[in-house]
């Protein structure tokens, strides 16, 4: 699971530092899921290793498969590279081991990516969610907010998506299925409500502020402008704030899904990605993309509905349930 601590001030010096906890049984059942739901990007490569040869031919095979997959040419071209380098070093005859060494060097580029969300170093830490319409962003805002409940945090919901009812009504139900609070004003603007939802996030004393911003696409200047706005009029309630400026994108979106990255990253400064819909996507690839053009950590990667479909990416579970 992610980081979740709080600082404590003179711990006594007999005190041991406590073990991590094992691994839940469930995350064995999600990754079942994860492997299902990219079977769709992960067959169109596997198909490539069925032969009995490595050759130029093989290599030529992958690299569309790859680039099927969404990975995108930069990472294709390093994938391959770096493929090349291992296989001619291990001395591979087997296209079954090429596989394999695929899947470590798909590790090795999506380990920058692997990084926790830290709760507890600032009280209340602020999180900052945006996203375009349909990527799932008030969803996984919930899931999130179940995340850290459930590891013990106090979370207060700021309903900055002022003028979608729809929006507001939803987050309101998530606070509802979570039992937090939550800050929400029709009509009012969405920087003022995000403001008042940090103060009172630091007057109640809650440990997390999750702000969830409108929907909007990148090529809204003036809607990507209002985001910065939140994000300056946030600070004037805690000078610190935002702790966490996370991206929510949808995975079967693809080449599109990067350049939001992009985007949003230019506006923002973009902390963390949670990345949505893995489920039956032939776009799976993107995260190779992400992490050769634009390495922002990614935090979560979501594969279904459930609460219980949002789970922190691991670099190498996702080369093997990619390629499995």
């Amino acid at each position: 699971m992610f980081s979740f601590f709080r600082k404590k001030s003179n711990p006594p010096a007999s005190a041991a530092t406590p073990e991590a906890p094992p691994a839940p049984v469930a995350r064995q059942g999600w990754l079942d899921k994860l492997k299902a739901g990219l079977r769709k990007t992960g067959s169109s490569i596997a198909t490539v290793f069925s032969g009995t040869q490595i050759d130029d031919n093989l290599y030529e095979e992958l690299e569309t498969a790859l680039l099927m997959a969404d990975t995108g040419v930069k990472a294709t071209e390093h994938l391959l590279h770096d493929l090349k380098r291992r296989v001619k070093d291990s001395k591979a005859t087997d296209p079954q081991d090429v596989k394999s060494l695929l899947i470590e060097c798909i590790t090795d580029l999506l380990i920058p990516l692997q990084k926790n969300l830290s709760i507890g170093e600032h009280q209340p830490t602020v999180i900052m969610v945006a996203g375009v319409n349909g990527a799932g962003k008030t969803t996984s805002i919930g899931k999130l907010t179940k995340h850290l409940a459930d590891s013990g945090a106090s979370v207060l919901l700021a309903a900055a998506d002022t003028f979608r009812a729809a929006a507001r009504e939803q987050l309101a139900v998530w606070a509802d299925r979570n039992t937090v609070e939550i800050i929400s004003q029709a009509g009012a603007d969405p920087a003022a409500v995000s403001f008042d939802a940090v103060s009172a996030g630091k007057a109640r004393g809650k440990d997390v502020v999750l702000v969830d911003t409108a929907g909007r696409l990148p090529t809204q200047t003036h809607l990507m402008q209002e985001l910065s706005k939140i994000k300056r009029v946030v600070q004037k309630a805690d000078a610190t704030a935002p702790h966490e400026v996370l991206l929510v994108i949808d995975g079967n979106t693809g080449q599109n899904a990067l350049m939001q990255v992009k985007a949003f990253d230019e506006s923002l400064q973009l902390t963390g990605l949670i990345v949505t819909k893995l489920d039956g996507t032939a776009k799976g690839g993107v995260l190779c993309a992400i992490a050769r053009e634009k390495p922002v950590p990614v935090y979560f990667i979501g594969v279904g509905e459930q609460l219980a479909d949002l789970e922190t990416f691991n670099a190498r579970e996702f080369a093997q349930a990619l390629l499995s």
